[in-house]
């Protein structure tokens, strides 16, 4: 289980978001501290993709109070898609974050291959966008993030696209990224994903939004160690829990229409 002592990283407090045309998404209550990992789940419209938003300080909260400690420009956000420059080698991809700030070419440049190098693509730093794979593609988007050296590192759904065993290989890589980190100063990672059995592997906390209008309605930690133990998928615990967060989300769901009487 993470270390969550300390203040936390960001706290959104009955946080509504109004809309003027849809439902508004909420009361979100979620707090995230200091090397915690934690997985958002709920169905397509409760209000995932806002609460990330509302975290990155992206969205605007019309009601309820909305707290991100983390130092300035040291928020990061992977989304679903990999959204990179298509003229930029990954190399300059990666170093875009640090440019911005005014770290020095070279400086951004020397760090964008520490970065990449972490996610394995060493030997890929002239290559474009067009040349890599969508998994290839993602672990640039990855590094991206991880260059500016993140306390809160937000993720929407970026594995949606990609086979089943990259994602394993990516969740794996973000574990090993996790732990490294820990060591010099704890990331927080929110995750929002569809994937109940991805939710539990990846997360130390699982919380659960309302299908009706995005309310926070389970929060359910997760046991065992971070990261994973090999085979840690066939243990009773994860299994178990994996059924705890199926049923909650279950019971999150609107309830089926009554079929009308013939």
């Amino acid at each position: 289980m993470a270390e969550t002592s300390g203040a936390p990283i960001a706290r959104l407090s009955q946080a509504v978001v109004r809309y003027a045309r849809g439902p508004s998404i909420g009361p979100v209550d979620l707090t995230l501290h200091p090397g915690e990992i934690v997985a958002l789940v709920g169905a397509s419209g409760a209000g995932k993709s806002t609460t990330l938003r509302l975290l990155a300080g992206l969205e605007q909260a019309s009601s309820g109070q909305v707290a991100l400690n983390a130092a300035p420009g040291r928020t990061a956000f992977v989304f679903q898609s990999p959204t990179l420059m298509p003229w930029a080698d990954a190399q300059s991809n990666v170093a875009l974050p640090l440019e911005l700030t005014g770290v020095p070419r070279p400086e951004a440049h020397r760090r964008a291959a520490e970065a990449m190098a972490a996610v394995g693509l060493a030997e890929r730093l002239t290559a474009r966008p067009a040349q890599l794979s969508g998994g290839m593609a993602m672990r640039v988007s990855l590094a991206r993030a991880l260059v500016t050296e993140p306390e809160l590192l937000l993720l929407d759904e970026p594995f949606a696209a990609l086979d089943s065993i990259t994602r394993r290989s990516l969740i794996e890589d973000l574990h090993r990224l996790w732990e490294v980190r820990r060591a010099i100063a704890p990331m927080a990672i929110a995750f929002v994903t569809h994937d109940v059995d991805e939710a539990v592997y990846l997360a130390s906390r699982v919380v659960v939004l309302s299908a009706a209008g995005g309310r926070t309605v389970q929060n359910l930690d997760i046991p065992g160690p971070l990261p994973r133990p090999a085979d840690w998928r066939l243990e009773p615990a994860y299994r178990q829990a994996a059924e705890t967060v199926a049923r909650a989300l279950a019971d999150a769901m609107p309830a089926p229409a009554s079929a009308t009487p013939a």
